[in-house]
């Protein structure tokens, strides 16, 4: 029998593609035959798919021009009526939350140099939600001189002190977030020189040097 424009149906159709459904009682060979769907040549678009339910086989088709049926893929032998039922739901939600936390630690500037004997201030201006921080005093290899400080932060602040080290060049302190080490700063580099007051011993009405030489009037 000739093409049925009734029983051609648009199941998706949009400006660019169409899914068609065709059910006939013609068998496959009929339908794929040239000129068979000519007079719907005006809805069928090469590129279209079209699911044919014919008397002998159901079949995925691809259209080319002039609405002639492609090779396409055969889904099931002789079958019976089938009924089809469209339906689309969707539905799209996004949510998205972010936050920054700036947390930062900045040492106060340290004198080049201290004596022996003396001690160390150290202290550190705090932004973000830190609470407590650890001041260590460092040698030049980048060891641990005990004790190690730990100092709760107080209006953005914390300070504390130590005990100058034994003469030497190279150490540093470093102050780092008590629940977090990766934030941290670490000062420059200081020396600690001896105590000017013990290199000269005064004796009577003689002054002389650690090694006992005496210095001339």
């Amino acid at each position: 029998m000739p093409f049925s424009p009734a029983s051609l149906n648009a199941l998706i159709q949009t400006s660019a593609f169409a899914l068609w459904h065709y059910r006939t009682t013609d068998s496959r060979a009929t339908v794929s035959a040239a000129g068979y769907f000519a007079p719907a040549t005006a809805s069928l678009r090469a590129g279209d798919l079209m699911i044919l339910q014919a008397s002998d086989a159901m079949a995925l088709v691809p259209l080319r021009s002039n609405a002639v049926l492609g090779t396409g893929v055969t889904l099931d032998g002789a079958v019976g009526p089938v009924s089809l039922l469209r339906s689309v739901a969707m539905g799209l939600r996004a949510s998205q939350s972010a936050s920054a936390v700036v947390r930062t630690l900045l040492l106060a500037p340290l004198a080049a140099g201290f004596l022996a004997g003396g001690s160390i201030p150290v202290s550190a201006a705090v932004t973000g939600p830190i609470a407590q921080v650890v001041f260590s005093l460092r040698d030049a290899g980048g060891a641990v001189i005990p004790p190690v400080r730990s100092v709760m932060v107080e209006g953005g602040r914390a300070a504390a002190s130590f005990p100058a080290p034994p003469v030497g060049s190279g150490y540093r302190i470093r102050v780092e977030d008590a629940a977090d080490p990766a934030i941290a700063a670490t000062s420059r580099s200081f020396s600690v020189a001896p105590d000017a007051g013990i290199l000269l011993i005064e004796g009577g009405d003689t002054l002389t040097t650690e090694a006992g030489d005496r210095l001339r009037p």
